[in-house]
């Protein structure tokens, strides 16, 4: 059994959850993971080794956890970076949404190519997405590609393009607003609405 309840010391139930990261069921230290950031335990050494477990599962949930955690995240970004080469979609997509949130710029130029010819169209919006939050002007050419892609993607587009200024910024929102997408219009609307006189 993962974690027994009723623990009369607190520390008791934290041996409990690091033993459990070590589990042979990946169920169980992805459970333990949660747990562990709950109880705010997770060291950078677990950090690593839910990073590069074999299990996708594992990678997956670490990486959706690791995205709000308050860490030193240059001790554990290596490992996040490598996550961006995943066979997994979802890993890849978790990766990039950690970089973002931790506005790890020196992702932005492997963000740039993954938003332009990642295999998945999910990790292409989600790194352009990542890249509209970070305003960095390495990105900016892999965000105006990515109003020639899926709907979704260009959706997103649309709103990273917010964090970009110049006449090339102007005339993509120019020509957006004529998508066939209504939504793309929608998002193309709503941004030029909100922008000062």
């Amino acid at each position: 059994m993962l974690l027994r309840a009723g623990f009369s010391e607190t520390g008791e139930f934290d041996v409990q959850v690091i033993e459990s990261l070590h589990s042979s069921e990946a169920r169980h230290r992805v459970l333990a993971l949660r747990a562990g950031v709950r109880r705010q335990i997770v060291t950078p050494d677990q950090w690593r080794a839910a990073l590069a477990d074999t299990e996708t599962s594992v990678r997956r949930d670490a990486l959706t956890l690791l995205a709000y955690e308050v860490i030193d995240f240059d001790e554990v970004a290596p490992l996040v970076l490598e996550a961006l080469d995943d066979s997994d979609p979802l890993v890849v997509d978790g990766a990039i949404f950690a970089l973002a949130e931790h506005l790890y710029a020196d992702a932005v130029v492997r963000l740039s190519e993954l938003a332009l010819a990642h295999d998945d169209a999910r990790c292409r919006e989600t790194a352009v997405a990542a890249l509209g939050a970070f305003g960095d002007e390495r990105g900016r050419s892999a965000v105006l590609a990515a109003l020639d892609d899926k709907p979704a993607v260009r959706r997103r587009a649309i709103v990273a393009l917010s964090n970009f200024e110049g006449p090339d910024i102007d005339e993509a929102l120019a020509r957006a607003s004529e998508d066939r997408d209504w939504q793309v219009r929608a998002a193309v609307d709503q941004l030029t609405k909100d922008e000062p006189d």
